[in-house]
């Protein structure tokens, strides 16, 4: 399958108005079109609600969406069990902690919010919240806790009986996913991609309930040929009643319009995003392993700005036989300016954590790895402000700090 796309068009005047359209769920375009509904009497709208999830998935796919569909307990009260039940948490602030955290545990598995303000709460050290947040790695579902994709697939790693040998390799290719092909020619790349590829994008998916998420896109695997179909079916069908030729009826003939249009723009533009996932995360739709991919590059080659297709993106999800998986998990790069942020501060935290004790980091030197990290061009000023909002003081009073531990 090839992607062939030319397209620059750019949303009209008239379609901005209709913008939260792309980025609402199927529930929220009901209440908007109802809502237009209610004021423009030249529109007829029917709704079709007749999804049957077996159809579309086999093998795996099916038994998680029977899981789903049987399991009596839900994700916060599995995993609330584990907590209070288990010696992962064995002191009552450790458990209280935990349990704090679970509150920040989205419906994927993720963990959604930030350590310090955590800390800050609790009045307890970010170490402490840290500390507890990773030993989410030896809970049940295997990836729950994470803050993003590569750490889920690192907690899932832990789980996995495999040499100390490939074990190291996989955890090499999961930190410099963007970079896989430079580890093609390893003696050990395809058993590690072979175990990488058995990893749930979405950590909690077979507790995602189907009465709730519903796939904007379906990718169907017809022995080794893959088709994607838009869910038609959640979609409402609007007819546009006999024109009345008045000055009232023309603007409401335009806005019904518009609105039909701006549904059409959603599926188009999700079905072209569907075309350039489906093409090069082919091997991952017949079982493979996921290939690194940039929000950027498909705003690019669609010719929309950065934001309309994290517009697009936002609380998506495509059904294919691999499961339920959030089209946001397909993009290792960050979807805007807050994530991206977001990321540095981790990784500025992580190389302090990590520092030699007598040898401190400077900005500088932060700087400097921040870059190679990320392939990016930060400056010192900028690590400088990360590291202050971080509430991280200077090499040199770190250096001054840990004498005093140590003495």
């Amino acid at each position: 399958m090839k992607l062939k796309i030319s397209n620059k068009n750019k949303l009209s005047n008239k379609l901005i108005t209709f913008l939260p359209i792309l980025k609402s769920s199927f529930e929220e375009i009901d209440e908007i079109v109802k809502e237009v509904e209610q004021e423009n009497p030249l529109i007829d709208v029917k709704y079709k609600r007749t999804i049957a999830f077996s159809e579309y998935v086999q093998n795996s796919s099916s038994e998680i969406i029977e899981n789903r569909l049987t399991s009596k307990s839900s994700l916060y009260d599995e995993l609330r069990m584990q907590i209070l039940s288990s010696r992962i948490f064995p002191s009552q602030k450790s458990q209280r902690i935990a349990l704090r955290i679970l509150e920040d545990i989205d419906v994927d598995g993720y963990f959604s919010a930030d350590e310090e303000s955590i800390a800050r709460e609790l009045g307890v050290d970010v170490s402490e919240v840290q500390k507890v947040r990773m030993r989410f790695s030896l809970l049940e579902p295997a990836g729950v806790g994470a803050k993003d994709m590569k750490e889920s697939f690192l907690f899932q790693l832990e789980n996995v009986e495999v040499d100390d040998e490939l074990f190291e390799f996989c955890v090499k290719l999961i930190e410099d996913f963007d970079s896989l092909e430079k580890y093609q020619n390893h003696k050990l790349f395809k058993k590690a991609l072979n175990v990488i590829s058995q990893f749930n994008i979405t950590p909690a998916l077979e507790y995602v309930d189907n009465e709730y998420i519903i796939p904007d896109i379906i990718v169907l695997n017809e022995n080794g040929n893959l088709e994607i179909k838009i869910n038609e079916d959640y979609y409402p069908d609007i007819q546009i009643k006999a024109d009345i030729d008045n000055s009232f009826a023309k603007e409401k003939l335009k806005e019904a319009k518009s609105l039909i249009e701006a549904l059409e723009l959603r599926k188009s533009t999700l079905y072209k995003l569907a075309l350039m996932i489906v093409e090069l995360q082919y091997d991952f739709f017949l079982g493979g392993a996921l290939k690194p991919m940039k929000l950027q590059d498909v705003a690019d080659e669609l010719g929309y700005a950065l934001s309309t297709i994290s517009r697009a993106i936002s609380n998506k999800y495509i059904l294919c036989n691999r499961g339920l998986i959030p089209i946001k998990s397909f993009f290792t790069k960050a979807l805007d300016d807050n994530t991206s942020n977001a990321q540095i501060k981790d990784y500025i935290k992580y190389l302090i954590q990590h520092e030699d004790k007598e040898r401190p980091l400077n900005d500088e030197t932060l700087a400097k790895l921040t870059n190679e990290k990320f392939n990016i061009k930060i400056v010192r000023r900028t690590v400088t402000k990360y590291r202050k909002a971080l509430d991280i003081p200077t090499s040199r009073q770190r250096k001054r700090d840990y004498k005093i531990s140590i003495s």
